[in-house]
């Protein structure tokens, strides 16, 4: 066992076979050497020992443990089930062994044998978490099963039943048996009876969290819509703690609709079961204001009441009311709150949301007014201002970030932005003095001068001046050499790279994001959606495995803190975790993944280490399976991740949503299509019985082209509404979603190419049933597909030509759409490569089988049909072509390894010393990343034609 613990997996093999020489049936030491075997990948030779141990059903605690250990390292939890289950029924009392067999019935699952489990365990033991269990395992089964109905009636109820009788028999010990009996009564919609928990005397076990009995009565209220109580309830709240931001939402929430229902409190009795109510503005108003006075009188500034009363006046405007109120004027009110809170960094994010309380006409009069109030100081004449500490810095920097939310800077001339970015840097490089003690974890205080900065170059760029995206990159590198740690600067350097077609400094600046969990989810798109497109297939590949293995883990992840949820009672925890594991499962990020992760492999692979059968097999693709969840995708990208301080009609909107979610749907489905009709590919290799075609539906092969022939109508449904879906022309903002590749897809030609093949596939294949006389019509058909593939392959190429990188008026344009369409190219003329050793392999026995008559009647003139040379002039033209293109990427190469970029006059002498020194580090990626792009679809193209030279008949 130590040996396993170190690792030493051979090791540990040799000392268990010297134990098993000496005592032939020691289970445990069988178990042992099967896990060594397991992990030195021997799989179905530790599987067969263990089923022998197994088989003796064995109730000693070492076996039953390393089997376990054994089976879940297999990802065969179900095993782990049935043991326990022979166990217990050898050991019918053993405490042990029935609560292992509960947690591993958690494992996969199954939730009625968990119920039963937990009754078990209970009749032996009268523990009450065991009885919970069962309970807990009732409501699983209510929130799994597809019948909402039969939750309701049957498994909901039951659960009820099983806790009021602990409660009458007043046995409640914990405060995971109230919240569970909460939680019971809360899906039934027993809203009222839920109350009466909450408030009565189980309510007192509700310690844990902060206020969870004042929350829990809260949620009730709404739901029973009690305006009253919801009210006094959120302000005898905001009385204890006036920094409560929620109870302020409820507090006004409720007041308004006791005005609209126009609810008076009555005369005699208590206002409501939460003490005094308030139903009028005035009401309000007065308690808003005596929120403020309150907070003028305690020893720390609190923001909540502040922001109180910009909510209120935001309110009554939208009710058309405010006037009579003489609440003051929003500008005036966040004049003050800039005074008191501008130097924390939060003061942007509070005031962002009240800025449409503003009139458009006094925004830069406002901005005026803050600067004046900011201590800042000039050398001389005409310097910059520039703050003398931190706290300066901080309220200088709201400021700007409120000048661009406001568009301020969006409304100026390219000039006074290009003197904005000197500015701004000026400001940051000033502001890196006060941060010279942070360590290399923190951030600088001023590196939002340069983000801020940075987005101005991206405003210019986007109007067409070519040198601001290398400006962007050069401040970006700049910044994030004194701030190594900061997640902004390195998100837009990806983004830049991206847009620019530099896939190489990326994979690295990803990989020092050091992206947590649920970030391979989140922000795992940003990555993987340039992967595969820019020719870093080794990189791709890196970037695919890592998202992936993350999905992978958390379903075995999942069902461990789902056990120690049961263990810990933490009942409520477990719904919550069901979700999480079916909101990944369903995730549009994954489905993607998954399926550019198979193409690529089969790209870098089929038919040129494997065959195509063999790479497809070790996938287990078929072309029948869809195992994406179509219905249930969710789009899980964080879209916000980027910081933005565009206004409103700039920023990404719900809209942009909604239209990239449907475009990356839409290309998933022409990609899993793509995918599943290569798969189908070997499934028609087996040569027919000519016109028998009787015969062939039987061995299944006529079937198997019926499955193509469905796949690529809906191919073509799905290019369709790719087509329409582009023709809107949308434009997402520079920050929001990247587009996908559909665009490029359709307008290089690939994607006709590609449709083309796969119907040449259905008429090869009816070639084949049909045999070759009498096939005239469908050989010259076969022969003009040819013959227009190779035109549209060669069009593709075209799409390749030029230069990825030139030098323009002393600027650098890139052309990586250059790239990204020979990237499809390559795997367009590897489809067309399997399409063609399919085409071979039905040639090749007709040829034969020609060549066998020609010796029998001895005639030399058995003529040959026309298919034969159509197909042979077609693998030859796709040789040249090929080598053609060959011939250009090592042109690309020559080019790009001779381009100087240093010798760059960098015109803009506005570029520091400093700043030259980035440059010529960002240039030098970007070259560096399309060199190694170009290399690596060039060794691709190579190894394709080998595979063409192969393809004689």
């Amino acid at each position: 066992a130590d040996y396993l613990d170190n690792g030493n997996n051979k090791m540990a093999i040799q000392q268990a076979d010297k134990l098993l020489k000496k005592h032939k049936d020691l289970h445990c030491a069988k178990v042992l050497k099967a896990i060594g075997l397991q992990r030195t990948g021997k799989q179905d030779e530790a599987y067969a020992l263990a089923q022998e141990v197994a088989a003796l059903e064995p109730t000693d605690d070492n076996s039953l443990q390393a089997l376990t250990i054994l089976y879940r390292e297999m990802h065969r939890p179900e095993l782990v089930t049935k043991l326990y289950e022979a166990a217990v029924k050898k050991v019918p009392n053993s405490e042990e062994y029935h609560s292992h067999l509960f947690m591993a019935y958690a494992r996969v699952g199954e939730y009625k044998k968990m119920q039963q489990a937990g009754m078990a365990l209970y009749k032996i033991v009268p523990k009450n978490p065991y009885y919970f269990w069962s309970v807990m395992s009732l409501i699983m089964q209510s929130i799994s099963a597809q019948d909402e109905n039969l939750s309701k009636t049957m498994f909901l109820p039951l659960a009820e039943r099983m806790v009021e009788k602990m409660v009458k028999e007043d046995k409640i010990e914990a405060e995971a048996e109230v919240e569970l009996y909460y939680m019971i009564l809360e899906r039934l919609e027993k809203y009222k009876e839920a109350l009466d928990v909450v408030r009565g005397k189980l309510g007192e076990k509700l310690t844990s969290e902060l206020q969870s009995r004042e929350n829990k009565c809260m949620a009730m209220y709404k739901k029973l819509q009690r305006w009253p109580e919801c009210n006094a309830l959120a302000r005898r709240l905001l009385l204890k703690n006036s920094d409560d931001w929620q109870f302020y939402i409820t507090y006004f929430d409720s007041v308004f609709q006791l005005i609209d229902e126009s609810w008076t409190p009555p005369a005699e009795e208590e206002h409501s079961l939460e003490g005094e109510v308030h139903c009028s503005i005035e009401q309000a108003v007065n308690f808003i204001e005596e929120r403020i006075s309150e907070e003028s009188k305690s020893s720390r500034p609190l923001r909540g009441p502040y922001l109180a009363k910009l909510e209120l006046i935001r309110r009554l405007r939208h009710r058309g009311c405010n006037d009579e109120y003489k609440l003051g004027d929003p500008e005036e009110l966040m004049f003050q709150y800039f005074k008191k809170f501008g130097d924390k960094p939060c003061c942007f994010t509070d005031l962002k949301v009240f800025v449409d309380l503003l009139p458009a006409s006094q925004y830069t009069k406002f901005i005026r007014q803050l600067l004046d109030v900011i201590p800042l100081a000039a050398a001389a004449e005409n310097e910059v201002a520039l703050p003398g500490d931190i706290k300066a810095l901080q309220q200088h920097l709201c400021v700007v970030q409120l000048s661009r939310l406001l568009g301020i800077y969006h409304a100026m001339e390219k000039k006074q932005k290009l003197a904005v970015v000197r500015e701004l840097m000026l400001r940051y490089r000033h502001g890196l003095e006060f941060g010279k003690s942070c360590l290399k974890t923190e951030l600088q205080f001023s590196d939002y001068y340069c983000l801020l900065a940075v987005h101005l170059l991206l405003d210019l760029w986007l109007e067409g001046e070519e040198a601001a995206v290398w400006q962007c990159l050069t401040l970006l590198e700049e910044g994030l050499s004194h701030s190594p740690s900061n997640a902004q600067f390195k998100l837009l350097l990806i983004r830049i790279y991206c847009r620019l077609g530099a896939f190489e400094p990326v994979s690295e600046l990803y990989s020092s994001l050091d992206a947590k969990h649920i970030q391979h989810d989140t922000i795992g798109y940003l990555l993987t959606r340039y992967a595969g497109s820019l020719g870093h297939y080794a990189a791709a590949s890196q970037s695919c495995n890592f998202a992936l293995r993350f999905f992978h883990s958390n379903q075995k992840d999942t069902s461990e803190y789902i056990i120690q949820a049961y263990k810990y009672g933490a009942f409520e925890k477990i719904p919550e975790f069901i979700a999480f594991r079916n909101r990944l499962n369903s995730s549009l990020h994954f489905a993607q993944v998954r399926t550019e992760r198979m193409l690529l492999d089969l790209l870098l692979e089929a038919n040129i280490s494997t065959s195509l059968e063999e790479s497809i097999k070790s996938m287990s693709l078929s072309p029948e399976e869809d195992d994406i969840p179509w219905k249930d995708l969710r789009d899980n990208r964080d879209l916000t991740v980027l910081f933005s301080w565009d206004p409103k009609d700039r920023d990404i909107s719900e809209e942009h949503r909604k239209l990239s979610l449907e475009e990356e749907t839409l290309w998933l489905r022409i990609r899993s299509l793509t995918l599943r009709l290569v798969s189908g590919l070997p499934t028609l290799g087996h040569t027919i019985q000519p016109k028998n075609s009787e015969k062939t539906a039987e061995n299944g092969v006529s079937s198997k082209i019926d499955t193509i022939r469905a796949l690529l109508q809906q191919l073509e449904a799905a290019v369709d509404s790719g087509k329409k879906f582009l023709e809107q022309k949308i434009q997402y903002p520079v920050l929001g979603p990247p587009p996908t590749r559909m665009a490029g897809f359709f307008s290089n030609g690939s994607c006709q190419c590609q449709t083309s093949l796969f119907y040449l596939v259905s008429d090869i294949y009816e070639l084949d049933t049909n045999g070759l006389e009498d096939s005239a019509e469908i050989q010259e058909r076969i022969g003009n597909s040819f013959k227009s593939l190779v035109e549209r392959l060669t069009d593709l190429f075209n799409k390749c030509k030029g230069d990825l990188i030139e030098v323009r008026d002393g600027t650098l344009k890139t052309h990586p759409n250059l790239l990204e369409n020979l990237v499809f190219f390559v795997e367009t003329i590897s489809i067309a490569l399997w399409v063609s050793s399919y085409c071979d392999s039905v040639l090749r026995p007709f040829k034969s089988n020609l060549q066998k008559k020609k010796k029998k009647k001895k005639e030399s003139s058995v003529a040959m049909p026309p298919v034969f040379t159509h197909f042979l002039d077609y693998v030859t033209e796709l040789q040249t072509l090929t080598s053609n293109v060959i011939d250009h990427i090592k042109g690309l190469e020559i080019i790009l390894t001779a381009l100087k970029l240093e010798e760059l006059s960098l015109k803009d002498t506005l570029l520091l010393q400093e700043e030259k020194k980035f440059t010529k580090t960002v240039q030098g990626k970007v070259q560096s990343s399309y060199h190694h792009s170009v290399q690596e679809i060039g060794e691709l193209l190579k190894k394709r034609l080998d595979t063409i030279k192969k393809l004689k008949i």
